[in-house]
């Protein structure tokens, strides 16, 4: 089964500073290991400090991210593309146009979007944290860790 994982996958989103790093990050806290793992943006942003506060809840540190765009990327070798927003998703099929290369959209909502003290808006980042950890659990349900 451990075949039909993807060697390479890249997360994409609109400025690489919240949804694909969170994505990125849990990925490879979960299989870094066994899967190359990247992240970038149609522009770069700064990191999102709610982005680093919710995965350092989970003891993933994020503070080192530096947002990228698809044209810094250092390999383009991506065996899955996953975008989560619609700007992303335009990119990746346009990237991907000639490449043996498969693309899904996650439409993931934008928690900076969202108004409020400073606990509504750490919920709605720690929501699409939870979403997108859900979300990869179940693309990549197998148990990866290397054998004792």
């Amino acid at each position: 089964m451990a075949a039909d994982f993807p060697g390479a996958v890249l997360f994409a989103c609109t400025e690489n500073s919240i949804r694909s790093p969170i994505a990125e990050a849990i990925l490879k806290h979960l299989l870094g290991h066994r899967i190359y793992v990247d992240s970038a943006g149609i522009r770069a942003g700064e990191v999102d400090g709610f982005a680093i506060a919710v995965l350092d809840e989970m003891g993933i540190d994020l503070s080192r991210h530096r947002s990228k765009t698809f044209d810094d990327l250092q390999d383009s070798s991506f065996d899955l593309i996953v975008s989560l927003s619609p700007e992303a998703q335009h990119a990746a099929i346009e990237m991907t146009r000639t490449m043996a290369c498969d693309v899904e959209f996650w439409n993931t909502f934008d928690p900076s979007l969202t108004e409020g003290n400073r606990e509504i808006q750490l919920q709605a980042y720690r929501d699409v944290r939870d979403q997108l950890m859900a979300r990869i659990r179940k693309r990549f349900p197998e148990d990866l860790k290397p054998q004792v």
